[in-house]
């Protein structure tokens, strides 16, 4: 559960992040909308990016890989339809914020150990 938040919280900073080096692509209202922007997204990204993915792998095989950027900025754009208050300008408000998601997330899991098995 603490992964789960830790997460979560990861998430909405990168938000908050992407909103502060690009205020003309990514807005946020509040902190409390960035946390449940990122409770969304994760949501999203566990229930619609998989089904994205699967449609989409011929052209993510002929792009070796990289369209999954455009299918990151699409799960960030359907977040940012529903008012939970953060909006993104449009599909490259969408991308930037996705791949500064992307970034963020990675570096900090690099930080952040596996849990052991039991």
């Amino acid at each position: 559960m603490a992964r789960i938040l830790l997460r979560l919280a990861v998430t909405a900073l990168a938000v908050w992040l992407a909103a502060t080096l690009f205020p003309d692509l990514v807005r946020i209202d509040s902190a409390e909308g960035a946390i449940l922007f990122a409770l969304v997204l994760g949501l999203l990204n566990a229930i619609v990016r998989p089904v994205l993915l699967v449609l989409t792998l011929p052209l993510t095989c002929l792009t070796l890989g990289l369209f999954i950027v455009i299918v990151n900025a699409i799960v960030f754009w359907l977040a940012t339809l529903l008012p939970v208050g953060v909006h993104a300008e449009g599909f490259g408000g969408a991308l930037v914020g996705a791949l500064t998601v992307s970034v963020v997330s990675f570096i900090v899991s690099r930080f952040i150990p596996e849990p052991a098995e039991r």
